[in-house]
């Protein structure tokens, strides 16, 4: 039998609490629309409260943004077996789950918002793209420093990956799965054509696509490619 009283919460708990409330507001609307009263609201607490917890919205968006960055950032993380093609895209499917769920917040970060161009958003959006990088780089078995041509084709890809799930979220114009596989698709475009250039880079995409199924999405690259070219 419950007896309707509110269990009061601890500080680091409330805390949580409120960057919870505050990326679920910033998902549906750009944290620039979202006030510090509906956030109160959402909480089930004063305006002065949240105020207590949080010197104001600004800190409070980089908490939200540090949370969703540390998600985000593993979206990348797949285990290293199978063939890449196949991990690609199942980490792009992780890509665009995020993007899905948090629509308004990844536009606003990106293309502008509350707390866009401070030191803080700029280092947690540096962090989410290197560890994006990290986790390419372990995919393709490469240890320490890339060759300059495969860092910048990952650099590029990833890029691409950020403004191709903004575009898209304007309109959403083409189904999800085709836009997943054609970001895995453009990443093994780039990949070859800097291995044209690239003796060390062209015996690293060899050993990696040897392993690729007749069904792979590489492999579904390469025929539609042949189909064009005929």
């Amino acid at each position: 039998m419950t007896t309707g009283v509110r269990r009061r919460m601890g500080v680091d708990e409330r805390r949580q609490q409120l960057i919870g409330v505050a990326l679920e507001l910033f998902s549906r609307r750009s944290p620039d629309d979202v006030s510090i009263d509906e956030i109160a609201s959402a909480a089930g607490i004063s305006r002065p409260l949240v105020y207590h917890y949080f010197p104001g919205k600004l800190s409070l968006y980089e908490a939200a943004l540090q949370r969703a960055s540390d998600d985000l950032a593993s979206r990348f993380a797949e285990p290293h077996e199978g063939p890449l093609g196949a991990r690609l895209l199942r980490v792009m499917g992780r890509f665009f789950d995020f993007v899905d769920d948090h629509g308004p917040g990844f536009s606003a970060l990106m293309r502008g918002g509350p707390a866009v161009g401070s030191s803080t958003t700029n280092a947690l959006i540096d962090s989410v793209r290197q560890a994006a990088y990290e986790q390419m780089l372990a995919h393709m078995g490469v240890v320490g420093e890339a060759p300059p041509r495969l860092e910048l084709v990952v650099r590029s890809w990833i890029s691409l990956v950020e403004s191709t799930a903004l575009i898209w979220l304007d309109g959403r114009r083409i189904p999800r799965g085709e836009l997943e596989a054609q970001l895995v698709h453009d990443f093994a475009a780039l990949a070859a054509v800097a291995a044209a250039h690239d003796e060390e880079l062209s015996t690293l995409l060899r050993s990696l696509l040897k392993d690729e199924p007749g069904d792979g999405p590489f492999t579904d690259l390469a025929t539609r490619l042949i189909a064009l070219a005929s």
